[in-house]
């Protein structure tokens, strides 16, 4: 198995999934996650970080806080998506009550625009869970973003 401090790119299908799910790593932090319709052949496989996602797409109770991360996005956007971390497994949360966490006025259209463009264009879904936010936008696709929140009891 590849150890988590590596860099590079490693995708797995998952029988849960009608996607695989592509993980890019740099210096041992995760840079981005996507969903392709199928593994590219330039990934490799085999990883810990994609079978503790395994794990959870099977129910496994995982909410991903220690694995680190190097977010590429605008500060205001990393606040955002900071306070989207922080949001408890098996909990959700609404766009304004991210707004709020995020230290930002939910009363302010500014502020729910920051906050909706930063979930829309997540980089790293999964361990920024946007599926936990109630009424989107998201950058994890709908069906993966079904099974996230069956995985962890939400409806």
């Amino acid at each position: 198995m590849v150890s988590m401090g590596t860099s590079g790119v490693f995708a797995r299908a998952y029988d849960e999934l009608d996607a695989a799910v592509e993980v890019g790593f740099a210096g041992g932090r995760v840079i981005a996650i996507s969903f392709p319709a199928t593994v590219p052949t330039d990934a490799g496989g085999d990883h810990a970080l994609l079978d503790r996602i395994g794990d959870a797409l099977a129910g496994e109770r995982d909410g991903f806080a220690d694995v680190p991360v190097a977010l590429t996005v605008p500060t205001d956007r990393r606040g955002v998506l900071e306070a989207l971390r922080n949001v408890p497994y098996g909990e959700e949360t609404s766009v304004s009550r991210l707004t709020r966490l995020a230290g930002l006025d939910d009363n302010d259209p500014d502020d729910l625009e920051l906050v909706t463009a930063a979930l829309h264009a997540n980089p790293i879904p999964v361990l920024f869970p946007d599926h936990r936010v109630q009424g989107g936008p998201y950058a994890t696709p709908e069906g993966v973003r079904g099974r996230l929140r069956s995985a962890e009891g939400l409806r």
